[in-house]
């Protein structure tokens, strides 16, 4: 079966970038697709978001669990066990049996120093050869079990060969940003390093050709950013904000999607503006959630499919509340149909 990877990564922290992944991937489902969540993040918020209060008994009381995440179930290839990788039984939450999580963990980075000797060694290391690939190989392998439409993964913030690694494995890339200007800084040395990513796969495809698991062949391509963490103010976001998200959208326009486009980086939107589910490469602005977020952590669901006695008590409070939640689930229902669309 064939499936799509999409990955949410800026190097830059705080963009809300595993609120995004979770509500996107939700959506996604609720159009009938079957996703698969990778936590790529050792603080694994994500995966704390779909086990809640089973968290930690999922690593340490249950023997059944505690080895099933992504650093453990590639942990063969990093060791060099004599056995393959294989699919994990992956955490479905009760409410939706379309979506499942390969959880992450607190340690993976503790891969990153041999698999950046890895990917700098020209595979002169024979021990070292099956681990740029060992990540896209275990995806592969759950994707394949679960019969997965589209795998959604969250990184961690930051610009590791572990990252590189799991940006490589991707059909497209979702840029989540916040208008403040360390994410222009962001955006612009991403710029130089996504293409740098890019062409080092495609140098590097024959080298690992015989590895037990060769390095995906994919297309990387940019399928366009968000940009959101801001205040509303009469409907629109307020007037620092603004000037920072039309910074950012320049930034982007001028800066990054020429330099993608010198590296066939640059996704074909045209169907998804045709169906008006974008007008451009900004997927949405999403002001902050306020109250919601709050009661989609306790209900454990998305913002956009908490119900009307969740949303507590009537009154201008909780109109307020109905008519963000419905303005919210347009914003994720547009961004999943684009993905529909585009990625392809």
């Amino acid at each position: 079966m064939t499936f799509k990877t999409v990955v949410l990564f800026n190097h830059k922290g705080g963009v809300s970038k595993t609120t995004s992944t979770y509500n996107i991937a939700w959506k996604l489902t609720d159009l009938g697709k079957r996703v698969l969540l990778v936590d790529g993040d050792p603080q694994c918020n994500l995966t704390s978001l779909l086990l809640d209060e089973n968290f930690y008994s999922y690593y340490k009381s249950s023997a059944s669990t505690a080895g099933a995440n992504l650093m453990d179930a590639v942990r063969v290839a990093f060791e060099g066990r004599p056995r393959p990788i294989s699919p994990i039984d992956c955490f479905s939450p009760t409410a939706n049996n379309n979506l499942f999580l390969l959880p992450g963990h607190p340690n993976l980075s503790e891969y990153d120093p041999s698999l950046s000797l890895a990917m700098n060694s020209n595979n002169a290391i024979t021990t070292l050869q099956n681990l740029p690939g060992a990540f896209s190989e275990l995806i592969n392998q759950c994707s394949s079990r679960y019969n997965i439409d589209y795998v959604l993964i969250d990184m961690n913030p930051g610009l590791s060969a572990i990252n590189q690694s799991l940006f490589l494995s991707s059909d497209a890339f979702i840029i989540p940003t916040n208008p403040d200007p360390f994410s222009v800084m962001a955006v612009k040395t991403l710029a130089k390093i996504l293409p740098r990513w890019k062409q080092w796969a495609i140098n590097s495809r024959s080298i690992f050709q015989d590895a037990a698991y060769p390095l995906p062949v994919k297309e990387n391509k940019f399928a366009g950013y968000i940009v959101q963490r801001f205040n509303l103010r009469k409907g629109r976001a307020a007037k620092p904000y603004q000037d920072r998200i039309t910074e950012i959208g320049s930034v982007i326009s001028d800066v990054l999607m020429p330099e993608l486009a010198k590296n066939n980086m640059c996704l074909d939107l045209s169907g998804s503006i045709a169906a008006n589910y974008i007008s451009s490469p900004c997927l949405a602005e999403i002001s902050d959630f306020g109250a919601l977020l709050q009661k989609s952590h306790k209900f454990s669901k998305p913002i956009f499919k908490l119900s009307d006695d969740e949303l507590g008590s009537r009154g201008p409070i909780y109109d307020q509340l109905i008519g963000n939640r419905q303005r919210f689930d347009l914003i994720f229902t547009n961004i999943a149909n684009t993905i529909i669309t585009s990625v392809i």
